[in-house]
């Protein structure tokens, strides 16, 4: 297999997305008592924000403002016969789950995470230029939380989070983890750093797949009959979302336009994308304040 150097082809930048408000991306069908559960990822069942809804959300926001980019960013919305065809030069991946904020019994709320996230997360890390903390080793052991020694929530040597009641241990590679994580998130923000740094956890790999499932949040929405002013019959419904606060990160790439007529550079493509921490709205119920988020990349890579 040929390897080419990245600034021949594509270059790898990194996004993260910090929801700010309830999040729900579906697949659109039901596989349970939940009427519409968030997209997740087929092998690991850890939720995604699949990337053709970042995608879309991306060309209206650049659409608004620069056309002629928008078509030479994501390709022409229509195309009439393969002569004007051309592929959009700029490629989005899925968002994985970084870290999951959790009820906790002492300080409200933690932000968890695992290592098999941050192994993968690492690596992208790295793709994208960028330097990763040391990995974990050894991983937490069964039924045991590493965190910052200054963490708010821990209860003498336990965590306690949902109906888990773990082992806590004082950990450096995690609270570097969380210095890092916390930088890119907030990067202005020093108070906001420091929040995430002692409410971040790192459990086994099972007992974050487990949260994963259990510790979305559901909501239920009805739909009312204009003439009776009562629910309408059947309409009654189960939504899952992300809870406000999960992070998640992807990778995207790009490259010089490929259309004939617009011959953009790469970097004049990468300046007409939203800047970093733009808001975005990504998924349904726009109205009810669902899916607000913010869209942080590293400008430093474009």
């Amino acid at each position: 297999m040929a390897v080419f150097p990245q600034d021949d082809l594509m270059q790898a930048r990194l996004f993260h997305l910090h929801a700010l408000s309830a999040l729900h991306c579906g697949t659109g069908q039901s596989t349970g008592v939940v009427d519409l559960p968030i997209a997740r990822a087929r092998a690991t069942q850890l939720p995604i924000v699949p990337g053709s809804s970042l995608r879309g959300v991306l060309r209206q926001s650049v659409s608004e403002h620069n056309e002629s980019a928008a078509r030479a960013l994501f390709g022409p919305k229509s195309i009439a016969d393969n002569a004007k065809s051309f592929a959009g030069a700029l490629a989005v991946g899925d968002a994985h789950l970084l870290a999951l904020p959790v009820r906790a019994l002492a300080g409200i709320v933690c932000y968890v995470t695992a290592p098999f996230i941050l192994s993968r997360y690492a690596r992208d890390l790295e793709r994208a230029g960028l330097t990763a903390p040391e990995p974990l080793s050894p991983a937490p052991a069964n039924n045991t939380a590493l965190v910052a020694a200054d963490s708010v929530n821990r209860m003498e040597n336990k965590l306690v989070l949902e109906d888990l009641d773990l082992d806590v241990s004082d950990n450096d590679i995690a609270k570097q983890w969380a210095e890092d994580i916390a930088q890119l998130i907030h990067p202005q923000d020093v108070m906001a750093q420091t929040d995430f740094r002692q409410r971040f956890a790192i459990l086994p790999d099972n007992i974050l797949g487990f949260l994963s499932e259990t510790a979305t949040e559901l909501r239920t929405r009805i739909s009312i009959d204009e003439n009776t002013g009562t629910v309408k019959k059947g309409a009654l419904w189960f939504e899952e979302h992300l809870p406000a606060e999960t992070l998640l990160w992807g990778i995207y790439a790009l490259t010089d336009s490929n259309e004939p007529d617009q011959p953009y550079a790469r970097d004049a493509l990468a300046r007409a994308l939203p800047a970093s921490d733009t808001l975005l709205q990504i998924g349904g119920q726009a109205g009810v304040g669902r899916g607000l988020v913010r869209f942080l990349t590293q400008e430093g890579l474009a």
